[in-house]
């Protein structure tokens, strides 16, 4: 008998039956996987830690709310990437069944966490920017130091006990109820509670930058309209424009990354999902990955204060580098001029 109908019947809560969510069939296929991973997890971690370093080094843009949310992005992007990359490859690259419920739950947890945290830092950001846009001479009143890390505190709370309660009980196991097609163990009450917050979240930033968009474009206008003098205002509201215009680069990398995901997490809570749409969502899962690693590209060629910084951190590097070069000849130089004397 199939281990999947066997699944769906008796044993469903059997660590045994994850086999059956086990999909690569080919070695080809968990090659990809395994590349794909590596490839996209390495550069994710190594470009969001660059994110972080420049952004707390310089004291001016570790004060700003917006680089606080920014840091929370790239820290979000850095333990996906490691929970993921870890947890992905170990299931269904190398086929790894000798772990408890309770840790496999944990380690979905993480991975929810994680990407929550990512897409809530970015509503964040999205809000930081529909404050600064809509209400200009409050920002510094309304956006403090304080308010941004206590958002970014209950953001993190939040995401963390969303992704947790699978762990405390709400499990088809624990229920009885119906699994989920594509996660073991996972109910699918719960899988579908997660994307309507998932969905909520999108939605709320794609107003905020609707109306972020559209504020930038009358300033635009305005200026053009009435040549206005460029001054501190008008120098603010540029920014504030290409700000803006970077995080929808940002969000539209997001909603190409994650609507094959979601598309097919909903279609499965309604329907049988063949064996090949589960290879498809095996490989779309790493498209998540892919928009973690392409975020800090997008802040390093859009900001130009981490762009500068990336700038000095590299001509230092590079002085470093030549002085190092230097040092040995100089220093052969020295003993050959004392052996002549």
């Amino acid at each position: 008998m199939d281990i999947c109908k066997i699944h769906e019947n008796a044993s469903k809560c059997s660590v045994n039956t994850m086999e059956c969510f086990m999909v690569l069939s080919t070695q080809a296929q968990k090659i990809s996987i395994a590349m794909l991973c590596g490839l996209f997890g390495t550069l994710c971690i190594f470009e969001n830690s660059l994110v972080l370093y420049l952004i707390f080094s310089s004291p001016r843009t570790r004060r700003k709310p917006s680089y606080l949310f920014i840091s929370s992005l790239a820290l979000a992007d850095i333990l996906a990437s490691i929970i993921f990359v870890c947890s992905f490859v170990n299931f269904h690259v190398f086929n790894e069944t000798d772990f408890s419920k309770e840790t496999f739950l944990l380690q979905l947890g993480g991975v929810n966490t994680s990407f929550s945290a990512s897409l809530s830092s970015l509503l964040l950001t999205a809000l930081d920017r529909y404050i600064s846009i809509s209400r200009p001479s409050e920002y510094k009143l309304l956006m403090t130091g304080k308010r941004a890390w206590i958002a970014l505190g209950v953001v993190w709370v939040t995401c963390m006990t969303i992704a947790s309660l699978p762990l405390l009980g709400w499990n088809c196991c624990t229920l009885d109820s119906t699994c989920s097609k594509l996660f073991p163990f996972v109910d699918d009450n719960y899988l579908s509670s997660w994307i309507c917050f998932i969905m909520v979240l999108l939605g709320c930033i794609v107003y905020a930058y609707v109306h972020v968009l559209w504020r930038a474009h009358q300033h635009v206008a305005y200026m053009e309209k009435h040549q206005v003098q460029v001054g501190k205002q008008n120098t603010r509201m540029r920014m504030d424009v290409m700000l803006a215009k970077t995080l929808v680069m940002v969000l539209t990398v997001l909603v190409l990354c994650w609507s094959p995901v979601l598309v097919l997490m909903i279609y499965s809570i309604f329907a049988r999902l063949s064996n090949r749409l589960r290879k498809v969502f095996a490989f779309c899962s790493t498209l998540c990955l892919l928009n973690s690693m392409v975020n800090p590209i997008i802040y390093a060629l859009r900001s130009k204060e981490l762009y500068s910084s990336l700038r000095m951190v590299f001509s230092r590097f590079r002085r470093q580098l030549k002085a190092s070069e230097e040092s040995p000849e100089a220093e052969s130089t020295h003993k050959s001029s004392m052996i002549e004397t």
